[in-house]
């Protein structure tokens, strides 16, 4: 059985050892998703499973007695990983020990869109073994929807949570029924609470993910407004903002084209952005802005207690001039730019005005230079 991995993890899951549960998505049918189109579910088999964590804890040990074999006293260092690499019996699963060991987060993450989707006995036979072969591990985590947990119950998912898993992903988006609706996601505002809600109950750590922009023109104050309502429902421990792209050949995409959706501007989405968090108040959750599609990167903090410092960075952005908005927002697409006081670096700020002075040139202008941009990072 050949060892596999899958194709994507969250940003904070970028050193982690991916291990493959299932492939693609049982649902696949949100309409801003692109990742998944056209490619069929399957749940991997247990001894797929176990066959994988076996060969990457042989693996591990290969890679350790590699460093103490090249005179680096069993430290995985970049002239290890560099030397494995040119070897003759290099495999996918010794690349993915040796990168994991390299990085040293500890950090395991169970792919792909739905890891607890699985009979129960098998997630916490998998998830045993892991911790069992593979020594080392900080944390466990994994992408799953609200609707799985809400099936599982805090119950299920506290046997889950003694076998080993630390962590869920949950993709909310939204809190607002019809923009739930609008995009196909398969989940209610209740379901969303519900589920939620058994994870922190079951011990788990929560993530929540939500999309500003989701709603486009029609619907983004209430898209803002009820979001906010389901989150302060289920006081994640974590809430993760991912900014709405679009793109080209997604079903959204095909909906801009015909008029059954408008997006957002760059500008009205930071204002959608200030309206969530102002309607968060009183919550207890910490805010995240861990990925490039997110304008402002630094709208991060634990609330209620940075809320206004949070506040006052949107309102500072908001509050520029026209013509270095559009440099921050070039300088932010092409990563110049990761917080909003890089436009102060005059080194930076030089790079960022003299593209943008390009972009309107020769790029049909800011906005349509910065969708393009957007779309090579979705």
């Amino acid at each position: 059985m050949p060892f596999e991995q899958g194709p994507i993890r969250p940003p904070n899951e970028a050193y982690s050892l991916l291990i493959r549960i299932t492939r693609n998505c049982s649902w696949n049918r949100c309409v801003f998703c692109p990742v998944y189109k056209g490619e069929k579910f399957s749940r991997r088999s247990e001894s797929e499973i176990l066959n994988d964590i076996q060969e990457l804890s042989e693996a591990i040990e290969w890679v350790k007695e590699f460093s103490w074999r090249t005179g680096e006293g069993g430290k995985v260092t970049r002239n290890v990983i560099e030397k494995i690499i040119t070897t003759d019996f290099v495999t996918e699963a010794k690349l993915a020990a040796a990168t994991w060991l390299y990085y040293g987060s500890g950090t395991v993450f169970l792919q792909d869109s739905d890891a607890l989707i699985l009979p129960q006995k098998q997630i916490i036979k998998i998830l045993e073994e892991l911790r069992r072969r593979i020594p080392g591990i900080t944390r466990v985590t994994c992408y799953t929807r609200s609707c799985t947990l809400m099936r599982k119950g805090s119950k299920a998912l506290e046997e889950i949570k003694m076998a080993g898993l630390d962590r869920v992903h949950v993709g909310l988006e939204s809190g607002s029924a019809k923009v739930l609706e609008l995009v196909k996601k398969g989940e209610t505002p209740q379901t969303h609470i519900e589920g939620g809600r058994a994870a922190i109950e079951s011990g788990l750590e929560l993530s929540e993910y939500v999309m500003p922009g989701l709603g486009g023109v029609q619907f983004s104050k209430e898209h803002a407004i009820q979001t906010a309502r389901v989150v302060k429902e289920i006081s994640p421990h974590f809430l993760r903002l991912r900014s709405l792209g679009i793109r080209s050949g997604s079903p959204l995409f095909e909906m801009v084209k015909k008029n059954q959706f408008h997006p957002l501007h760059d500008d009205e989405v930071v204002r959608e952005i200030r309206t969530l968090l102002e309607n968060l108040s009183g919550t207890k959750t910490v805010i995240v802005s861990d990925h490039i599609l997110n304008l402002l990167g630094d709208i991060e903090g634990k609330l209620p207690d940075d809320l206004n410092t949070m506040i006052v960075r949107i309102d500072s952005y908001l509050g520029m001039e026209k013509s270095l908005r559009e440099i921050y927002r070039v300088g932010r697409r092409l990563g110049i730019f990761q917080t909003l006081s890089d436009i102060n670096d005059p080194g930076k700020r030089e790079i960022a005005e003299t593209i943008t002075s390009k972009a309107k040139l020769k790029h049909g202008g800011v906005d349509s230079f910065c969708a393009r941009l957007i779309e090579k990072y979705i």
